[in-house]
Formats: structure tokens, C-alpha cells, sequence
């Protein structure tokens, strides 16, 4: 995923508001970043550019290496949104499983998706529960497991513990890294949390609207197995 001086401005005139300022970032496949910042600052906006859900003022998002086409690149990428989103018709189990119906995936190979993906973030005991009845952090780990379910190549996850105790935090974070480590897929984290951001193998930050990569903070014990072998990420996925 790529981002050339993206920016993106709400309203118009004396009340448009800036939310984020010409900002450029890669992320490789593999890769494992946290976007640290306090709440404003941009990050929610960020991510949801880098999903393809908001549409820069200004600047250019593209996706090298995933499908060329809208709707199929929607499928290789999830995104954790802050609040949880579940349709408040459908069990927990039928709200894991929506993406990988209207996908046309086969039924016994979504059921085993959805159950194996309730039991990462441990959440079995509530596949027949209604989103009604769930607490918010149990909420928020059903989103995770809609998205986990799902298998896409990037992971976006907008705020993933900020409903969460911090073992239930610690252990999503576990999760989401296992996740993206098996898929090979890149994770991008926006947290104020500086022990969630610490987990992983880039820290970047976000104040009033602005990116910075350039003084990027990197935890060489966190990187995922091939970057810590050497491997490079040159002419390979983006």
C-alpha cells in the first residue's frame, strides 16, 4: 500500500477542518507498524485512506500487488474499525461469517473459518448471541474475528484495544501479530497505547494532521521472521 501526499479536508470555506495534511507512506507486505498519536491527530482518517474508505482531497492511495479491482481488493484487505459496526440482526457467528458469504466462499469452508477464528480471539461461547447482548470488548473481538476470517493481506486496525482490559488487549495483539505473521500479510495499528505500539516492529507518528515516517522508530526483535533473516522487500509485494 502507498500513499503520495494524500490529505483529506471535511467541509468547506471558513469551517473546513484539515484532518490530515499532504502525508506519504509504504507499507510492505509483512511489515508490522504502529501509527502513535493522540486522539485528533488524524490517525482514524489516516487509516481509513490506506483502506480505501475515504477519498483523499488531495494526494494518491494505491495498492501495487493487490487485486486491480475495487471490489476484489476489498476482500484482500480488513480493516478493525474503533467501534465494532456488527449488523444488529445477526448472531455473533452470522456477523463472522458475512464477509465470507457475500464472497461466495463455499459453506463448510466459511463455518470453519468463523470457528476458528472465534476461538482465536476467545469468543466460542458467544457464536449465538446477538451483538445486543455483548459487552463492548466482547464486541470489539468479534470485529476482530470478522476480519481475521476473512485472510486479507493487509490489516487495518483502527484503536483494536481501546475497549479492552489490558489482558484482553495484550492477548489481541498476539492475535492480530500470529494472524499477519502466518498470512504474510502487513498490519497497521493506530494506538495511543505505547505498550500495544511497542509489540510491534515500526512506530510512526501522527500529530495535528501530519505523518512522519522519516524518524521512524524500529524494533529489530519484533520484526516479522524473514525481515530478521535479511530479507529484503525490494521488487516483491507492496
Amino acid at each position: 500500500m502507498r500513499c503520495e501526499g494524500v490529505a483529506r479536508t471535511f467541509g468547506r470555506g471558513e469551517r473546513a477542518v484539515v484532518a490530515v495534511h499532504g502525508s506519504s507512506c509504504e507499507v510492505p507486505f509483512g511489515s508490522r507498524i504502529a501509527i502513535v498519536g493522540p486522539s485528533g491527530s488524524g490517525k482514524s482518517t489516516m487509516l481509513h485512506m490506506m483502506a480505501g474508505l475515504e477519498t483523499p482531497t488531495a494526494g494518491r492511495v494505491s495498492w501495487p500487488g493487490l487485486a486491480a479491482t475495487e471490489p476484489e481488493r476489498r476482500g484482500q484487505i480488513g480493516v478493525v474499525f474503533q467501534s465494532p459496526s456488527l449488523v444488529p440482526a445477526l448472531t455473533v457467528a452470522e456477523n463472522v461469517a458475512l464477509p465470507l458469504v457475500l464472497a461466495g466462499l463455499p459453506d463448510a469452508e466459511a463455518q470453519e473459518r468463523v470457528t476458528e477464528a472465534l476461538e482465536l480471539v476467545q469468543v466460542s461461547e458467544l457464536a449465538t448471541q446477538l451483538p445486543e447482548e455483548l459487552s463492548g470488548g466482547q464486541a470489539q473481538r468479534v470485529a476482530v474475528a470478522r476480519v481475521l476470517a476473512s485472510r486479507p493481506s493487509l490489516i487495518l486496525a483502527d484503536e483494536p484495544t481501546g475497549q479492552l482490559d489490558r489482558a484482553n488487549g495484550q492477548h489481541l495483539v498476539d492475535v492480530l501479530l500470529a494472524t499477519a505473521e502466518e498470512l504474510d500479510a502487513a498490519l497497521v495499528v493506530s494506538t495511543h497505547d505505547i505498550e500495544v505500539a511497542d509489540r510491534l516492529q515500526e512506530r510512526w507518528r501522527m500529530h495535528e494532521g501530519r505523518l512522519n515516517t522519516d524518524e521512524a522508530w524500529r524494533n529489530q526483535s519484533r520484526a516479522p521472521r524473514g525481515a530478521r533473516a535479511g530479507a529484503t522487500t525490494a521488487g516483491g509485494r507492496r
